[in-house]
C-alpha cells in the first residue's frame, strides 16, 4: 500500500467531519503527498440519494483523505490542479483494489463536484466527454434506485420535523441544520 502508514486515525469533528490525528503520508510512483495531523475530512464526499451505493468510507477511504486534501490545499498551494488531483485520486483507488466501476463512478461524481465549485472548475471541460460518457452509462443503473431513496429521505425529514418540532432538517445533509 502507498500510504504511510496503511491506516488513518480519525476523530470525530462535528456531524460530517474527521480530524486526522497523525500524519497520513501518500507515496506514488510520481509524487508524494503529506495530509499533516489535523486535517479535517469527510471522507468520501457522497451525495445523500446513492448512499445506497457508495458509503462515505471503503476500501476508498484513504484515496478520499487524500482527495479531500489535495482539492483544499494541494489546490491552494498549486502543488496539483483539480483534474490532476481527481486523477490522483481515481489512480489511488485502484492501487486500494477498488473494483473498477466503483472508482470510474467515484471519479465521475469528483469531477461533477468540481463543475459545482468555482475553485475546482479551471480545466473541467477537458473531462467532459469522460465524465458525461461515464454519467449516460451509468444512468441506468444508478439513477432508479436513487429516486426511490429521495422520498423515503423527503419522508424522513418530514417525520423528523412532526417529532422534533425542528423546521432545518434537510435529509439529505449530515448537518443537523
Amino acid at each position: 500500500m502507498p500510504f504511510e502508514p496503511a491506516s488513518a486515525v480519525l476523530r470525530t469533528a462535528g456531524a460530517d467531519g474527521w480530524t486526522l490525528v497523525e500524519p497520513l503520508t501518500y507515496v506514488g510512483s510520481r509524487e508524494r503527498f503529506v495530509v499533516p495531523a489535523g486535517f479535517v475530512t469527510d471522507l468520501a464526499s457522497v451525495p445523500r440519494p446513492v448512499l445506497w451505493l457508495v458509503p462515505r468510507s471503503g476500501r476508498y477511504t484513504l484515496a478520499a483523505v487524500l482527495h479531500d486534501w489535495l482539492c483544499t490545499v494541494g489546490i491552494r498551494t498549486g502543488a496539483v490542479t483539480s483534474q490532476q488531483a481527481d486523477g490522483v485520486f481515481r489512480r489511488v483507488m485502484r492501487e486500494a483494489g477498488v473494483p473498477v466501476l466503483l472508482r470510474w463512478l467515484m471519479w465521475a461524481g469528483v469531477r461533477w463536484g468540481a463543475l459545482a465549485d468555482a475553485e475546482r472548475r479551471p480545466g473541467w471541460l477537458l473531462s467532459a466527454p469522460g465524465v458525461l460518457a461515464i454519467t449516460v452509462l451509468a444512468a441506468p443503473l444508478v439513477l432508479p434506485p436513487s429516486l426511490l431513496v429521495v422520498p423515503g429521505l423527503l419522508v424522513y425529514a418530514a417525520a423528523e420535523r412532526l417529532v422534533s418540532g425542528e423546521s432545518g432538517v434537510r435529509p439529505w445533509s449530515r448537518d443537523p441544520g
